[in-house]
């Protein structure tokens, strides 16, 4: 077999790439202040930037974007005439959920049956490690061959829009030829995947108030118009029977031509229950590619333990619509809050407020990075091809560069493939996934440096 030097450099490399992702992930970075410390997600960039610098990157700088965070900036300058390639990953992450319920500490990265666990590990702290790791591949091989800039946003967990608005401001600033955003992942582990679409999404705070206050459930029920069963009454009427989302006016029946996802093979990695069925109608593709989804994030509404006998006379719930390709999230946003008002029983006051917005994204694979992208990780992963699927997740960035930068070609890859359980708890990385990817990514670097561009 012939040797890889680039591989052999990857390989040599992990252990760096542990502890660099164990300090990453011992920053409590989830971006709202009512669940941690804002220090945390500042501390994180700062140990951004400095990585960057440590690589020689110039123009490094903490970008206060509009939403109260801060993203990463930072130039790598290639060879005269070189193109320039963007690389896009998040620090922040998705809050740990039930502390207790993870077999080890969140924030701490441990390693158990050969994957490495902690909040952000896959999601996407490990994707700013992928970068740093192939860049230092090539460094350690003849030199990075194209001008690198990168960029590590802090609010995208949270949809708040920041970077976008600040991308938007300074449309320079992240122009580049190909753009690499490492927040996505392979099909399944060791099948190389690149993502070609993400659904948008919608979200929005429905409250709904019956009262002046509440009221003994005795003396007042039956005739007190309950506003807790009002909101479920509502939210009952975002489904149809089967359990597919059903939006007054919203398109729910695309097709997804691409990619096959077995039934047993998504029920395996959802983890669903025996016995208990899928929703919806179609392929798995088809539902969570290429149609809206409505999910219920949370609900206002008193805890069992110590409940009242009370007619409740406000209730509250957020309400996360994922929008397809081929749909505008703005137009989806306002059907969603017509249904709402249009579904609320017994004349009760509702108020729809949206809280964040992203608009769904579809990729050009036809041009010469997705080439270059192909053949390197066919050297990642011998005796694979290059696969492309979708993505039922949004990453709103992606829409706002491919309108910024309408030439650029937008590849998706990363870390967060099924076993990962990103946004759960026990979220882990496979290393052996870290460091194909590694490799992959330098080696598109490379054939994209050589590639003919228009």
């Amino acid at each position: 077999m012939t040797a890889n030097p680039i591989a052999e450099t990857v390989a040599s490399l992990m252990p760096r790439a542990r502890a660099e992702l164990t300090e990453l992930v011992a920053f409590r970075s989830v971006a709202d202040p009512a669940v941690f410390p804002r220090g945390e997600c500042e501390a994180a960039a700062a140990w951004v930037a400095d990585a960057l610098r440590a690589e020689g990157f110039q123009d490094v700088a903490l970008l206060d974007t509009p939403d109260g965070t801060q993203s990463v900036y930072g130039l790598l300058p290639g060879p005269e005439g070189a193109p320039t390639v963007l690389l896009y990953a998040h620090y922040d992450v998705q809050p740990p959920l039930d502390e207790s319920a993870w077999l080890t500490p969140p924030f701490e990265l441990t390693e158990r049956d050969g994957r490495w666990y902690g909040r952000g590990a896959a999601d996407c702290k490990g994707g700013l490690v992928m970068h740093l790791l192939a860049l230092r591949a090539l460094k350690a091989n003849g030199g990075v061959p194209v001008s690198v800039k990168i960029i590590a946003e802090g609010s995208e967990e949270q949809g708040t829009g920041g970077l976008e608005r600040y991308a938007e401001a300074r449309p320079d600033l992240l122009a580049a030829d190909a753009v690499v955003v490492g927040d996505a992942g392979n099909f399944r582990t060791g099948l190389p995947t690149v993502t070609a679409t993400l659904r948008g999404m919608t979200m929005v705070r429905v409250e709904v108030d019956t009262l002046a206050g509440n009221l003994h459930s005795g003396q007042f029920g039956g005739a007190a118009p309950d506003a807790l069963a009002a909101l479920i009454r509502v939210l009952d009427s975002l489904r149809a029977a089967d359990g597919s989302t059903a939006v007054d006016g919203l398109a729910a029946d695309a097709g997804w031509d691409g990619l096959d996802y077995a039934e047993d093979d998504f029920r395996r990695d959802a983890e669903v229950l025996d016995g208990v069925g899928l929703i919806g109608h179609g392929s798995v593709a088809d539902r969570i590619w290429a149609r809206p989804a409505v999910t219920v994030l949370g609900i206002d509404a008193p805890p069992v333990v110590g409940a009242t006998p009370s007619v409740q006379a406000s209730a509250r719930a957020l309400i996360s619509l994922r929008v397809p390709p081929g749909q505008d999230a703005g137009a989806a946003t306002e059907l969603l809050t017509a249904h709402i008002e249009r579904h609320t029983p017994w004349g009760a006051r509702v108020r729809v407020e949206q809280v964040g917005e992203g608009q769904p994204f579809r990729a050009d694979t036809t041009g010469p990075a997705y080439a270059a992208m192909a053949d390197a990780m066919s050297v990642a992963y011998p005796g694979q091809e290059m696969q492309v699927a979708g993505q039922g997740g949004s990453i709103p960035l992606c829409n706002t560069l491919a309108s910024l930068y309408p030439r650029a070609e937008i590849l998706l890859i990363g870390l967060s493939e099924p076993e990962a359980r990103i946004h759960a708890v026990n979220e882990s990385v496979s290393p052996d996934e870290l460091r194909r990817l590694a490799v992959a990514e330098a080696h598109f670097l490379v054939n994209y440096a050589g590639a003919g561009r228009d």
